[in-house]
């Protein structure tokens, strides 16, 4: 059976393939992870020194990121974030790179807070969900996230941004910097890539002013590797099921009796699959497509006959996936759920204490 790249991968760094070709494979990443450390240490010593330019925007910026590869839930914690604010009366603006999106490279408005303008096509799946979720929240794409800030205050006039997951996007000056880690491996193994998850080396967590460790469990303690930054913990529960025709929310029961077939485009889909199971769903069978994937016609007959030949009575995917379904099947559209993913942060008033101390001093 073919595996897919990114699933070998994380099961390579993970130390879950301790073949002894996959052995050989990772000594021979370990250099290589390496240099690349020494690189992106070198990087920032340089944005320290002043030698390379960091830019500042006339309004707050709250970065949103992780030092890892993927799967933190930087979205749920960006949109927690973005109700938060807007409940306070604040015009806020989210700038994301818009990665996966054929506009990427490319400084676009996606929403003003009252229309969205791009497709999740267009802008990628998470700059739209965000905008297609969340009421008066504004969303702008860019790779260079001053110049997408600039064109937001000359169009939007936000009153705070939202960097979306920019911890490494040094370029552009924070005054709230938010690291996401991994409750259960916060640092992987501990190496760069690509021998490892780390986008860079660990000590880069002296850059955050507050951590929030997601996906724990219940009554978790806070993790040593936050050291003496202020932090807290998180938990993602999947708590119902949208239709992608629309309508109201389903409860788990109504799939009761029912099987399902899963499937998701997202840097962690395990945990996706382990979610439904333990809200007592029977998958049927599930499918992994690459992070970011674009449902192009092939992709969604792929799903349409897997449905089939499993028996599933149902589809189920994310949210994130679900914004760029568009072209399956007519029958398996009515027959397609999106899962809910709920956030929840113990110590939330520690997060609003950052947030409001920010404001009042801008």
């Amino acid at each position: 059976m073919n595996v897919p790249w990114q699933t070998y991968w994380r099961g390579l760094t993970s130390g879950k393939r301790t073949a002894p070709a996959d052995n050989c494979l990772l000594l021979f990443l370990t250099p290589c992870a390496w240099l690349y450390s020494c690189a992106l240490r070198l990087r920032e010593q340089l944005y320290r020194s002043g030698l390379f330019r960091t830019y500042r925007l006339p309004r707050p910026v709250v970065s949103i990121g992780n030092i890892t590869v993927g799967g933190t839930g930087k979205t749920p914690v960006t949109a927690l974030i973005a109700r938060l604010l807007l409940s306070q009366g604040h015009r806020v603006a989210v700038l994301s790179r818009g990665y996966g999106g054929t506009l990427e490279g490319q400084t676009c408005v996606v929403s003003d807070g009252a229309t969205i303008m791009l497709s999740a096509t267009e802008c990628g799946d998470e700059p739209y969900l965000l905008a297609a979720t969340i009421p008066g929240l504004m969303v702008v794409i860019g790779t260079d996230r001053y110049t997408a800030g600039q064109l937001a205050m000359q169009q939007l006039a936000p009153d705070i941004f939202l960097l979306d997951d920019g911890f490494q996007h040094l370029r552009l000056h924070r005054d709230l910097n938010i690291l996401l880690l991994d409750y259960s491996r916060p640092f992987g193994n501990g190496l760069t890539l690509p021998a490892g998850i780390l986008r860079e080396p660990s000590a880069a967590v002296r850059r955050a002013d507050l951590v929030i460790f997601t996906r724990a469990p219940e009554g978790a303690a806070i993790p040593a590797e936050s050291g003496n930054i202020p932090a807290c913990v998180s938990s993602h529960t999947i708590v119902d099921l949208l239709p992608l025709s629309g309508g109201a929310p389903l409860a788990f029961s109504h799939l009761n009796g029912s099987t399902a077939l899963a499937f998701a485009g997202i840097a962690d889909p395990d945990s996706f699959f382990a979610g439904l199971r333990d809200q007592g769903l029977s998958l049927a069978h599930s499918l992994n497509f690459p992070d970011h994937v674009m449902y192009d016609r092939e992709r969604c007959v792929e799903i349409a006959d897997a449905m089939k030949a499993s028996g599933a009575e149902y589809l189920i995917t994310t949210e994130k996936d679900g914004v760029k379904l568009k072209g399956l099947p007519e029958d398996c559209a009515r027959r397609t759920l999106c899962a809910r993913l709920e956030l929840t942060i113990d110590n939330q008033d520690l997060l609003k204490e950052k947030l409001n101390k920010l404001l009042q001093t801008k």
